[in-house]
């Protein structure tokens, strides 16, 4: 007779055999497949500690240190560790107010209970020192070691750059920065982060239940040692950079000065401007609102960003294209009547001449033969020929493009097209008398001031440039970028250049120039004053290079609303920067008291705006 409960010992077993095998499900889940769990476990007995690598150095093209690193650190907090915590001894001893407690460790909470972040960053080593024997009494925190950047002279704010916390779109874009990492913000720091920043190593460490650290787990065999960053040679000469700074201290505008030779740049500067280590440290963000809110933009870099008219300084690039299509010759002459506004001077009768002089009747007749060729009896199309091959010439001079300088923002100026014109006009509704202020640098034209030092390194070197550049090398294998030692030719003619080169000398050092003040003695000058409408008073341009044969610097000075053109402020501001490169020192010792110490710009805000030539 079977066994009337026999049944029901099978269905028992079943269900004892379910339950277990739940269980066994269970505890794989939990001990290898829920990463939460095995992350509890682990922080209460590890701690993962990220090694940060030093970031890499800079320096100058001498070899002088400009940017170094100091170690700090970060007071890290595990939320969920975090108990028997006496927060008003805690807050008393790191100097903190109990709602700065509660909102630093809510915004940890919510980033993760069981994974560190960052509760204090960047604490100084004598503030560490005062409450690092306390720190075992603090469950849950610990102190994580990283480097402070700090620049031992306080310039080249807006070559340098900056480094800053990483936020929502750098993680996004890069999973190699985690919460609490810092990043180049501007500058080189930020174009050449991957080359700064080194890789970053980890360290785990074991820790006991007063969450003191016991050492190394598995005697170091997982951790992994941080590869510092790369240093960066640079091509600034910080000598001439401090001067140039002090020069422009008390105005606005900018200077950059290249050797014409590299495209190396030697100095490169935004007014006004500021220190550096303003930027550095816990202060960095109150610093940054004051900078940010100042209405002389200091944080704008105007050699890179400012898209200026230029003025009277783009007659050279246009007699260059002029000379090369054949639609002037050297000797080509021209009246100066009124069309354009006469600077009160004698007809030039060369092109020679006429960069000396400055001639906007000059110019105007040139432009006006470079866009209407004749090649067309219709003159729309006409014009839309010689526009076509003038804007090609104009970008080989490197203008309307961005020149591609190691520095992140650059902008590319404005030189207008036909493609510019039939939106703005209509297609075939207008020709050179719509578009004749181009001749002299004002209309639709803009200009980057490194575009106006690069004009000037284009005649110095007679007719082609090398990018420029800010970095020489990095790194212990000294790695340079192919890109900076290609040359590019403009493809016009040597000989054209020899006559701006000379129609330049004759501004500074010649009967009737327009910059006489760019005078230095002993040192053949070439340079072009421009006097640039905008709103407001004028702005004062001026470009320059020296010697004049076998050059060694470049310059382009731009000195915002400065009433009294580019010969006036523009013109001896760059002779300052050109004596002290070549000579070492400024022997004009009154001259350069004068203009370092007079401001004569306009004052914030601008109240006046300058009509500019209507167009016919």
């Amino acid at each position: 007779m079977a066994d009337k409960y026999s049944d029901r010992s099978g269905i028992v077993k079943i269900i004892f055999l379910a339950i277990g095998l739940i269980f066994v499900v269970r505890l794989l889940i939990l001990q290898i497949f829920d990463s939460e769990y095995k992350e509890k476990a682990n922080n209460q007995s590890l701690r993962n500690i990220t090694q940060y690598p030093a970031r890499g150095l800079m320096y100058d093209r001498n070899g002088g240190l400009l940017v170094y690193n100091e170690a700090v650190y970060d007071l890290m907090v595990i939320p969920r560790m975090v108990k028997d915590l006496d927060t008003n001894y805690f807050c008393n001893a790191l100097g903190i107010t109990q709602e700065d407690f509660l909102e630093r460790m809510k915004k940890a909470h919510t980033y993760s209970p069981y994974s560190a972040s960052i509760f204090m960053k960047q604490i100084s080593k004598e503030e560490f020192g005062r409450w690092e024997n306390l720190l075992y009494k603090f469950k849950g925190f610990y102190i994580s070691k990283r480097t402070l950047r700090l620049y031992g002279r306080p310039i080249a704010a807006h070559v340098l750059g900056y480094v800053g916390e990483v936020n929502e779109r750098d993680l996004e874009e890069n999973p190699y920065y985690k919460r609490g990492d810092y990043i180049g913000k501007s500058g080189l720091e930020a174009s050449y982060e991957e080359e700064l920043r080194g890789v970053k190593g980890k360290k785990i460490m074991q820790v006991d239940v007063h969450n003191r650290e016991i050492g190394s787990y598995m005697h170091g065999q997982m951790d992994t040692m941080p590869l510092e960053g790369k240093n960066l040679y640079t091509t600034i000469d910080a000598d001439l950079q401090e001067y140039a700074e002090k020069v422009m201290a008390n105005k606005r505008g900018c200077i950059v000065a290249i050797e014409p030779a590299t495209g190396e740049v030697l100095t490169l500067l935004s007014a006004p401007c500021y220190d550096p280590n303003l930027l550095v440290g816990r202060i960095r963000g109150e610093n940054f609102v004051k900078l940010n809110e100042d209405i002389s933009k200091p944080l704008f870099n105007r050699a890179l960003q400012a898209q200026y008219p230029p003025g009277s300084i783009f007659k050279v690039a246009q007699a260059m294209i002029a000379l090369h299509l054949g639609v002037i010759t050297p000797s080509t002459g021209f009246v100066c009547d009124k069309v354009l506004g006469c600077h009160n001077h004698p007809s030039a009768r060369s092109v020679q001449e006429a960069i000396k002089m400055s001639c906007n009747p000059y110019f105007y007749y040139t432009y006006r033969r470079v866009i209407q060729q004749g090649k067309y009896k219709n003159i729309y199309k006409d014009s839309q020929y010689g526009l076509t091959v003038w804007d090609d010439y104009m970008h080989r001079f490197g203008f309307g493009q961005r020149l591609e300088i190691d520095l992140p923002n650059v902008k590319k100026g404005n030189i207008p097209d036909t493609a510019f014109y039939n939106k703005w006009y209509g297609f075939e509704r207008w020709a050179f008398t719509t578009i004749y202020s181009n001749s002299i640098g004002q209309g639709e034209v803009e200009v980057v001031p490194i575009q106006m030092a690069n004009l000037a390194c284009i005649v110095a070197n007679r007719g082609y440039f090398y990018t420029p550049h800010l970095v020489r090398f990095y790194g212990p294998d000294s790695t340079k970028n192919p890109a900076f030692y290609e040359k590019h030719e403009t493809g016009i003619e040597k000989e054209y250049f020899d006559i701006a080169a000379r129609g330049m000398y004759d501004v500074v050092h010649g009967a009737g120039g327009t910059a006489h003040k760019a005078d230095i003695p002993g040192i053949a000058v070439c340079g072009k004053t421009g006097t640039a409408e905008n709103y407001g008073n004028d702005h004062s341009v001026f470009i320059a290079f020296a010697p004049m044969d076998n050059p060694k610097i470049a310059v382009a000075v731009y000195v915002e609303n400065a009433q009294g053109g580019g010969g006036t402020w523009a013109a001896p501001i760059a002779s300052l920067i050109i004596e002290k490169y070549l000579k070492g020192e400024v022997e004009r010792k009154d001259f350069e008291h004068y203009y370092i110490d007079i401001n004569p710009c306009q004052k914030l805000p601008l109240t006046r705006r300058v009509k500019k030539p209507k167009k016919r």
